[in-house]
């Protein structure tokens, strides 16, 4: 990856945002992590010199221009766009009111879109580049309560191979990877939500959430910052348009 100087990271201050910068970091690249509240982004940066904390609001066009402006002056044009803020809200289709599903396609879908946009441009003058989406295994299924998210990281993969057909003549390549659930402060999020809906304790419903995987675990971040390291790397130059599932073998 010695070709790649600079990363953004989106959603950057905790949970798989927080792995890949890490390893971005390792492999010598500067990486800038954006997220809308200061405090753990700075947490992320003030253990590593090479990671840099912004604030930025994914959904909103001015606040992403602003951070693209403010950090390629600093540190260089992205050559590595992760985009990887989301939300996840849940409710039957019945009771998803239109706030909720607004919200999650304003983050998940509008926002990796915002925040790729407006890196095409340079890459291609730079010569290369890559673009990851962290989307989910429900950008490739369905399941019950989530159809706003389910929607929003099915539009990411659309996005994501739509841009892939765009750009194939060029040295830039675009890839989703598709975690299940993974152990992030949205996974406590889900806990707390099935514990306080179904009354039972927290282990009884994380050992719910890990039978889903048919390896019978909840995935660690670093696994999925591993394979976004592949997707990055040289010897992935050829592999654009794909998404990468990291679920055990869910299907």
């Amino acid at each position: 990856m010695t070709q790649f100087k600079h990363a953004l990271v989106t959603g950057g201050g905790t949970g798989i945002g927080q792995a890949i910068a890490g390893s971005l970091a390792a492999a010598g690249l500067e990486v800038t992590i954006c997220g809308r509240n200061i405090e753990p982004l700075e947490k992320v940066a003030a253990g590593n010199p090479r990671i840099h904390a912004m604030t930025a609001d994914v959904t909103d066009e001015a606040s992403v221009e602003a951070l693209y402006e403010s950090a390629q002056a600093a540190r260089g044009n992205f050559d590595v766009v992760i985009a990887n803020a989301g939300i996840a809200l849940s409710a039957p289709v019945g009771k998803t009111s239109l706030d909720m599903w607004s919200q999650t396609l304003a983050v998940n879908l509008t926002g990796a879109f915002l925040s790729v946009r407006p890196a095409m441009d340079t890459m291609k003058t730079a010569g290369g580049g890559r673009i990851v989406f962290i989307a989910s295994i429900a950008g490739l299924k369905g399941a019950p309560y989530i159809s706003a998210y389910a929607a929003s990281k099915h539009g990411v993969v659309g996005l994501m191979r739509s841009m892939a057909a765009e750009l194939a003549q060029t040295p830039i390549t675009v890839n989703a990877v598709c975690p299940g659930y993974v152990e992030t402060p949205m996974l406590e999020r889900t806990v707390a939500n099935i514990v306080g809906k179904t009354g039972r304790d927290e282990q009884a419903a994380r050992d719910a959430i890990a039978r889903g995987n048919p390896q019978g675990r909840i995935i660690e971040p670093q696994e999925v910052a591993d394979a976004v390291m592949w997707l990055c790397s040289e010897g992935a130059r050829s592999v654009t348009g794909q998404t990468i599932a990291i679920t055990g073998g869910e299907m």
